[in-house]
Order: structure tokens, then sequence, then C-alpha cells
């Protein structure tokens, strides 16, 4: 009886060693798809450079920063807001950026609605 002692302990580290390298898989995996996914985030951003956008973001206090985008770069972006203050954001959070909405006279709209 106790001879089975030994084959459990063996196949028990077995199993873990499997578990382990399936975890750090799917690390390698999440960084791979979260690298693609910013290079694919700042590609987009450059396309508003100079214009005056809304930027949405999951870590801002209201969800959104208005202003112009002056540059982008790496994993950032700097905005210049109405009062002339420059903020800089991570792409990592910046989750949509919509050109700001003007109404045909060519006016900002005093209400967005999303």
């Amino acid at each position: 009886m106790w001879y089975w002692i030994p084959v459990l302990w063996l196949l028990f580290f077995v199993i873990f060693q499997q578990r382990k390298t399936q975890k750090t898989a799917a690390v390698v995996h999440h960084i791979k798809n979260r690298k693609k996914e910013a290079e694919a985030m700042e590609a987009l951003a450059k396309q508003f450079t100079g214009r005056e956008c809304i930027i949405y973001t999951i870590s801002s206090n209201d969800g959104s920063i208005a202003g112009t985008i002056r540059e982008v770069s790496g994993s950032g972006m700097l905005i210049e807001d109405a009062r002339g203050q420059l903020q800089a954001v991570n792409l990592e959070y910046v989750t949509r950026i919509r050109e700001y909405p003007r109404n045909r006279k060519g006016k900002k709209e005093s209400v967005i609605l999303d």
C-alpha cells in the first residue's frame, strides 16, 4: 500500500509543472496581443493629430477628455485642453477617440449625447 505514495507524488509534480507551463504560455500570449493592440491604437490616434477631439478613457474622472491632440508617440499622447494646459494620456487606457461634433454652421455642439 505504501508503494503508491511515490507514484502519487510524481503524478502531482507532473500536473503542477504542466499547469505552470500553461500559465506562462497564457501570459506570453496576452503580452503579444496587448502590444499589437497598442500599435493599432497608436496608428489610429495619429490620424487625429491637430484636431479637436473627445478622448474616452477608462481611467479619467468623468470618462472623457476634450482637447486638441498635439502629439502621439510610443504609448502616449499629448492633449491640449481649452485652457491651454497639456495632458499626457496613456494609450492603453483610451477606448475611443471622436472628433468634436459641430453643427451646420461649424460651431461646436453644446450638448453631446453618447
